[in-house]
């Protein structure tokens, strides 16, 4: 058993990994091997901006997923959140990866990102696992929505990055199903309004910053 202070170094260390771009995937990219698409310079620009965001919302999950992690009241709950984390750390390498082969820029936000989500999960996990679950209920479902949206807006050559993004997609589907099941209230609705202007805001600066 760790103690309060052993885990906020845990958790000032999961931060710097994950700002770093230090992370290692568990799961092999579903991009595949090597790179052959012949994308034009303007299809390359929209992927990268579009992976852009994707990133930086798995930066926002490994926050969310932190905080709330932090806060769990049950142990259960709590390495459930810190599973589904280790999951979207795979995003996290993926989009990354892809950025780098699209030869583009990560977020010179996603501090500022990081830092305001891993206060939203930790908000979260103090107002009560049932509803520490069902604002990652909320959060999947958003993200599904976004996902799909990326889907339909990327070039239509862009095999590698839509593999990706259908596997993201696949996963965040089924941590929001694993949410509901272990018992997530359902956030009232001004809340996830909130959420979704959020995201909005995020969505929109990081695709140009």
């Amino acid at each position: 058993m760790l103690s309060l202070a052993d885990r906020w170094i845990v958790e000032f260390d999961r931060a710097l990994r994950t700002l770093s771009g230090v992370a290692h995937p568990s799961r092999p990219s579903p991009a595949g091997g090597d790179d052959l698409t012949d994308l034009v310079p303007e299809e390359k620009a929209k992927s990268g901006s579009l992976m852009r965001v994707d990133h930086s919302g798995e930066v926002c999950a490994q926050a969310l997923y932190s905080g709330q992690a932090l806060t769990a009241r049950d142990p259960a709950r709590r390495d459930a959140l810190l599973q589904a984390a280790r999951e979207e750390g795979d995003h996290l390498a993926w989009t990354r990866d892809r950025l780098r082969e699209l030869g583009t820029h990560q977020s010179l936000l996603n501090p500022i990102w990081y830092a305001g989500s891993f206060a939203l999960g930790a908000m979260a996990g103090l107002a009560g696992d049932r509803w520490s679950l069902g604002f990652v209920v909320e959060t999947e479902r958003q993200v599904e929505a976004h996902l799909n949206r990326h889907l339909g807006d990327l070039p239509a050559n862009d095999v590698r990055s839509r593999a990706i993004l259908e596997q993201m997609r696949l996963d965040e589907i089924r941590h929001a199903q694993d949410a509901i099941a272990r018992g997530a209230a359902k956030l009232p609705k001004p809340i996830a309004a909130a959420m979704r202007a959020t995201s909005k805001v995020m969505t929109g600066t990081t695709y140009w910053v």
